[in-house]
């Protein structure tokens, strides 16, 4: 077989590829029942919530959410931020916004990139990003993960393939971002206790979100 026929075979093999993802993507979306994220408990491992003020209407048409929470939780006087986005589909262009790219672009300068291992009842334990952010003097530190379509995904390269191959094999599309932030109590104070402070929220918090996060 000369190398022209072998090239002619790869192309075909392509657009064969390509043709049948394009058929299955555009299948009408899966939409398994999920509850509203506002009945995401007021209380959750010992932290007391309180809503955050609602996005404004050009906050909420630049990020594409179909549901969203923002809250304050608050335990022995510390708080700590909470804000879920969730997006029914991902295939007409509203994408989840990176933390990567949504906090620099509010003035915040990320350090100290990371992850960290979170365990979870029953079902082993799930990998979320960790960040150091700043802004002046303030600093605080960031988890974050894209949750849905039963998965659990830090890496960002990741979850754009699986997003595809789920638009296209699964014919689903939905999915969040959960974000939990912690403030460093002072200018010298302990990252650890930070750090200490999200991962426990974030144990107690994983379990409740399942039923909202389908």
């Amino acid at each position: 077989m000369s190398s022209s026929q072998i090239r002619l075979i790869v192309v075909a093999v392509c657009l064969l590829g390509a043709s049948v993802y394009v058929a299955e993507a555009s299948r009408a979306e899966v939409l398994p029942p999920r509850e509203p994220l506002a009945l995401l408990p007021m209380s959750v491992g010992g932290w007391i919530g309180q809503r955050d003020a609602d996005f404004t209407p050009d906050v909420l048409a630049i990020l594409g959410v179909d549901d969203y929470i923002t809250r304050t939780y608050t335990q022995d006087r510390w708080p700590l931020g909470l804000y879920v986005g969730y997006h029914t589909s991902q295939r007409q262009g509203d994408t989840i916004h990176s933390p990567l790219n949504c906090l620099p672009g509010s003035g915040w300068t990320m350090t100290d990139r990371g992850d960290i291992t979170v365990p979870r009842p029953h079902t082993g334990a799930f990998i979320a990003n960790r960040y150091v952010i700043q802004k002046g003097i303030d600093r605080q530190v960031v988890l974050y993960w894209y949750q849905g379509r039963g998965r659990v995904i830090a890496n960002e390269f990741a979850n754009r393939f699986w997003l595809m191959f789920d638009a296209a094999v699964r014919h689903r599309s939905s999915g969040a971002l959960v974000r939990v932030n912690a403030p460093v109590r002072s200018a010298t104070g302990s990252l650890a206790s930070a750090d200490a402070a999200v991962a426990e929220f974030t144990r107690a918090l994983f379990p409740r979100l399942s039923s909202s996060l389908p």
